[in-house]
C-alpha cells in the first residue's frame, strides 16, 4: 500500500519542529488552525500564535508589523483567502517592502472537492507570481513539503508556500531530497519529451511517464517545486536534450508553472510546449477523484498531450 501524508500535515509538523529551534518564528491564523495544521505550533508555543479570526486583510498588515519588527512570521488561511481577500496587503504591505513573511496556504486546487469552486482557488499561484519579491513554491509531497518549509524559514523576503487537502503518495524518502528554491528535481530521464509537474501532479507525471514507455516514448519527468525563482537552467538543458514540454499542475494553465514555463522557453529555447491544468474556468463541488477526472488533470491526459507536443517537434 502506498504512503500518504497531506501536505499540510507535514507543514503542521515541521513548524512545531523549528519553532524549538527558531524563537523569532510566529504563526498567524484565520480561524482555521485545525484544517490548516497550525494547532500544533498553537498548543507547543502558545505565546507565538496568534488567531486573528476571519480577518486577512488584518492578519497579513499585523505579519508585515512583526516582520518588520525581526520576527520570522508564518500566516495560514484556505489559498483562496490568503491570496484573494489580503491581495493589497500582501503586495503593498510585505512584497512592496521585501519583508520576510512566510504565506503558507492550504487546501488548494480543485482536490479540496466538495467545498466547491468558491473554495478551490486555481489562480493563486498567478497572483503570488505576478508580485515582484515573492517566491512561490508547490511541493510534491510531505518530505519534500517539510524541506520547502525550512527553506521558506530562511529566506530573506516574501514567499507563497502551496499546500492541498488531500492525502499525497509519499514520493520521497526526507534524508534523500534537499530541496532548494530556484532548483527544479529530476526524478527520470528522457530523451523525447519533457513533463515538468507540481504538487500533486508530480506523481500523476510519473505515472504518465511510465505508460509513455510502454508505447516506446521515453519521458523525463521534473518536479518544479520552485515556480518562481525557475530552474531555468534545468529547462534549457531539458529543451535542448527533449526539445518538447508538457507543463502538468492543478491551478489553471493561466499565469502558473506552465505559463512560467512557456515564457522562458519562448525567450530562450523555443519548443513546443502542452499544458495540462484547469483550462480557464472556476471549479465545482464533487469527490477530488471526480474532479481530476473532469478537468483533465490525468495521466492519461498527460500521455495524450505529450504525443500530440512530440508531433510539433
Amino acid at each position: 500500500m502506498v504512503e500518504k501524508q497531506a501536505t499540510r500535515d507535514a507543514y503542521g509538523k515541521t513548524l512545531v519542529e523549528i519553532g524549538r529551534e527558531n524563537t523569532n518564528i510566529v504563526v498567524l491564523d484565520a480561524d482555521l488552525s485545525k484544517s490548516t495544521k497550525t494547532a500544533g505550533f498553537a498548543k507547543a508555543y502558545p505565546e507565538r500564535f496568534f488567531n486573528c479570526g476571519i480577518a486577512e486583510q488584518n492578519m497579513l498588515g499585523v505579519a508585515a508589523g512583526l516582520a518588520a519588527a525581526g520576527k520570522k512570521p508564518f500566516v495560514s488561511s484556505f489559498a483562496v483567502f490568503a491570496t484573494g481577500r489580503a491581495f493589497e496587503q500582501i503586495r503593498n504591505g510585505i512584497c512592496y517592502a521585501n519583508l520576510p513573511v512566510v504565506i503558507a496556504a492550504t487546501h488548494a486546487g480543485i482536490s479540496v472537492g466538495e467545498d466547491g469552486g468558491t473554495h478551490q482557488s486555481i489562480e493563486d499561484m498567478a497572483i503570488m507570481r505576478s508580485l515582484p519579491n515573492m517566491t512561490v513554491i508547490c511541493p510534491a509531497d510531505g518530505p519534500e513539503t517539510a524541506q520547502a518549509v525550512r527553506a521558506a524559514a530562511q529566506a530573506k523576503g516574501p514567499v507563497y508556500l502551496r499546500m492541498g487537502r488531500s492525502g499525497l503518495p509519499v514520493l520521497y524518502e526526507e534524508q534523500d531530497r534537499h530541496f532548494q528554491i530556484g532548483k527544479g528535481h529530476l526524478l527520470k530521464e528522457g530523451a523525447d519529451v519533457a513533463l515538468i509537474a507540481c504538487g500533486l501532479m508530480v506523481e500523476k507525471a510519473l505515472a504518465a511517464a511510465a505508460l509513455l514507455a510502454e508505447k516506446g516514448i521515453q519521458a523525463a519527468v521534473c518536479n518544479m517545486a520552485s515556480i518562481k525563482p525557475l530552474d531555468e537552467e534545468l529547462l534549457g538543458q531539458l529543451a535542448e536534450y527533449c526539445g518538447a514540454f508538457v507543463t502538468c499542475e492543478e491551478h489553471s494553465v493561466i499565469g502558473g508553472l506552465g505559463s512560467a514555463v512557456s515564457e522562458y522557453l519562448s525567450k530562450n529555447n523555443p519548443c513546443p510546449v502542452a499544458m495540462v491544468g484547469v483550462q480557464d474556468q472556476f471549479g465545482q463541488s464533487g469527490s477530488p477523484a471526480d474532479l481530476m477526472e473532469y478537468y483533465g488533470l490525468t495521466a492519461e491526459k498527460i500521455v495524450g498531450a505529450a504525443q500530440a507536443v512530440m508531433r510539433k517537434k
